[in-house]
């Protein structure tokens, strides 16, 4: 039969069956109009591969081109490539055999993405592609419904959505389920790399895009601006501190272990925070009750806190002791409640810092250490002099 003679609706289905080549080669003996309209029916990457085949006079404006959503930062759209291996869900299983060993990059082809009309049907497992007999037709073969990405979903959650996937390629649809493009798995995962080794900086105020090679007056700009509010916060503790000057004056020995509160109560803070970012990151905070993990991060605080409030208790009791201090005791009996509760606030400060700014919409990685240490210093410093003018003055 002579492929002019056919009706559209019987051309269309016969391109949808073939392979790209194939079906190149059945649309050359049409007119340009016909060619035109059956390319505007058919899904954008086989419509775009099948003009790969043309010849120059029948090829439509843009030859070669899909349209693909606009690559806006930080989507999937950013990370999109264009979808191949797209066929109709009528091709048979010999000629999508015939399509791979006919296309120029098979190595490329991970998955057969299966379409009715321009929407994603399924998609085929090469394996399960071989193992078919050659007369099925890949509706029948195909894996329905696969789990699919959108080209304006954010990236942090692609990357939580395939965390408990591990696909090696992701295909990208439409909000009408359209095939738009896929996504390297490997993409996501290096996303995700990126993005968890730059909240070591942005916890401290650092650009994330701040690398070895950032220039001088680059990293300049970037920089100062957090640490002109770590100046302003430090003055929050240090007002703090001049506020027990009376306090500090009779008992000398406490200024020496202002460091030790101070440090201890931040490094243990700062464990739980790296805890809550990695959470929110992976995805693991979504549906996890909020009052568990405050009850979780306190409680270790408070374990950690006695622990080693403990060990320094003993280093203020032998200090005020050597130094003739008959309130020695007690002393030690302040130092370790005091490093106790500050731990417990830096556990609740090492969890609500962040959410806190991700509520706001902030990013909660953002100079999160800054604020962190800002609140446990100053809860503290507060609750150690707090305690020391009260019960041993």
């Amino acid at each position: 039969m002579e492929t002019s003679s056919h009706s559209h609706t019987e051309l269309l289905r016969a391109v949808r069956t073939r392979v790209p080549l194939d079906a190149a080669q059945l649309l050359s003996r049409e007119s340009v109009e016909t060619v035109a309209e059956v390319l505007r029916e058919l899904p954008a990457q086989l419509a775009a591969e099948i003009q790969q085949h043309l010849p120059d006079h029948l090829c439509p404006d843009g030859r070669g081109e899909t349209t693909t959503e606009l690559e806006i930062p930080g989507t999937v759209a950013e990370m999109m490539e264009p979808a191949v291996g797209v066929l109709d869900a009528g091709t048979t299983v010999e000629a999508a055999i015939a399509y791979l060993r006919g296309h120029d990059n098979p190595q490329q082809i991970t998955y057969l993405y299966v379409t009715r009309g321009k929407r994603l049907a399924g998609m085929v497992v090469i394996r399960d592609l071989l193992l078919a007999q050659p007369g099925q037709t890949l509706a029948s073969v195909m894996l329905p419904d696969p789990f699919a990405l959108t080209a304006d979903m954010p990236a942090g959650d692609a990357i939580k959505a395939a965390v408990y996937r591990h696909y090696p390629v992701y295909p990208v649809v439409d909000a009408e389920g359209g095939l738009t493009g896929i996504v390297r798995g490997w993409k996501l995962f290096e996303r995700q790399a990126v993005e968890i080794s730059a909240q070591s900086g942005t916890m401290v105020g650092l650009d994330k895009e701040e690398r070895v090679q950032t220039p001088l007056w680059q990293a300049f700009r970037q920089r100062h601006p957090w640490l002109q509010i770590n100046l302003l916060t430090a003055f929050l503790a240090a007002f703090v501190v001049g506020a027990f000057e009376d306090t500090i004056s009779k008992v000398v020995a406490l200024a020496a272990f202002l460091p030790v509160l101070a440090g201890q109560s931040g490094n243990n803070g700062c464990q739980t925070l790296a805890i809550t970012l990695r959470g929110l990151t992976l995805g693991d905070m979504d549906g996890f009750p909020l009052r568990k993990l405050l009850g979780k991060e306190m409680l270790l605080g408070g374990l950690n806190g006695f622990l080693t409030g403990l060990v320094a208790g003993a280093a203020m009791w032998w200090t005020a002791a050597r130094d003739g201090n008959e309130q020695a005791p007690l002393l030690g009996a302040v130092i370790l409640a005091a490093m106790t509760g500050a731990c417990v606030l830096s556990g609740l400060f090492g969890v609500m810092v962040p959410l806190t700014l991700r509520r706001f919409g902030a990013d909660p990685a953002t100079a999160s250490s800054i604020f962190l240490t800002t609140g446990t210093d100053i809860a503290g410093m507060g609750l150690m002099l707090g305690l020391a003018a009260a019960f041993v003055l």
